[in-house]
């Protein structure tokens, strides 16, 4: 099989994206999915994203890890797939997609940059010396000091492999804040089973989760070893998040073709 692709990066966080509206790729195996995202002999990438058609959307998000299995939610991928919809010819003001875990609203402003509406979080669990966000994706926050010098892909196997997650997985996000607005993010991605320059839900958690509690509109800005993301949100007297955004860039890294069997 010949396949067209075009390789998108977000923050470092990069992806294969394959246009599927007219169903070339539909059957994609789930080796084969594995193969094209090996960074040695495919592509290379932390996951894969078909863009389909929907009739009730501008276009379905249908994203793959990059072990080869159908996921939940990647924020970046959503924001990749938004800008690569744009050059594709898509020219909206505003997108409506749907992903894994439901509808979806996107803007590109005057900057370039990509706005993904995230879902409403209407709770975190604060336990012993963490949290437990589900931001389209199940994320573990954990609050840290130095976090440069953390091992985060051995600490972040230890808790995504424990008892509790083992059986459906988990992403593991260490965080280190920098001032009352800013926080440092490094994240363990399950499915990538490897830490990532950039995690879109896994940042969003984080926010959400360092954000000062006050009922007003609130931005975290987030750096990560890929670059620089902002989340803007509405937080609730009863401490539900809503009007939940995740911003920064997402470009076009290259495109080409290529044989599998």
């Amino acid at each position: 099989m010949n396949l067209s692709f075009f390789k998108y990066q977000g923050t470092g966080n990069d992806f294969i994206i394959l246009d599927n509206r007219e169903h070339l790729y539909t059957n994609l195996l789930t080796e084969q999915i594995r193969l094209l995202c090996n960074r040695r002999f495919g592509i290379g990438s932390d996951g894969l994203i078909l863009l389909n058609n929907h009739p009730d959307y501008d276009f379905e998000m249908d994203y793959f890890n990059k072990d080869g299995e159908r996921s939940t939610l990647c924020g970046n991928g959503g924001r990749c797939l938004v800008k690569f919809a744009f050059d594709s010819g898509l020219k909206k003001t505003v997108y409506h997609f749907l992903a894994a875990d439901g509808p979806h609203e996107a803007e590109i402003d005057l900057q370039g940059l990509v706005r993904l509406k995230m879902k409403d979080v209407k709770e975190t669990t604060t336990l012993n010396d963490h949290f437990i966000v589900d931001t389209g994706s199940p994320h573990y926050v954990k609050f840290v000091q130095d976090l440069s010098k953390i091992n985060v892909v051995e600490e972040g196997r230890k808790i995504r492999y424990s008892d509790e997650f083992a059986d459906n997985g988990i992403n593991v996000n260490f965080v280190e804040p920098l001032n009352n607005h800013s926080i440092f993010v490094r994240t363990y991605e399950r499915g990538v089973e490897n830490e990532t320059l950039s995690c879109g839900t896994g940042v969003t958690a984080a926010a959400l989760v360092a954000a000062h509690h006050e009922n007003s509109f609130n931005e975290i800005v987030v750096e990560t070893k890929g670059g620089k993301l902002s989340v803007e949100f509405d937080l609730s007297d009863d401490q539900q998040y809503s009007n939940i955004w995740l911003c920064g860039p997402a470009e076009m890294v290259f495109k080409g073709e290529i044989e599998i069997e």
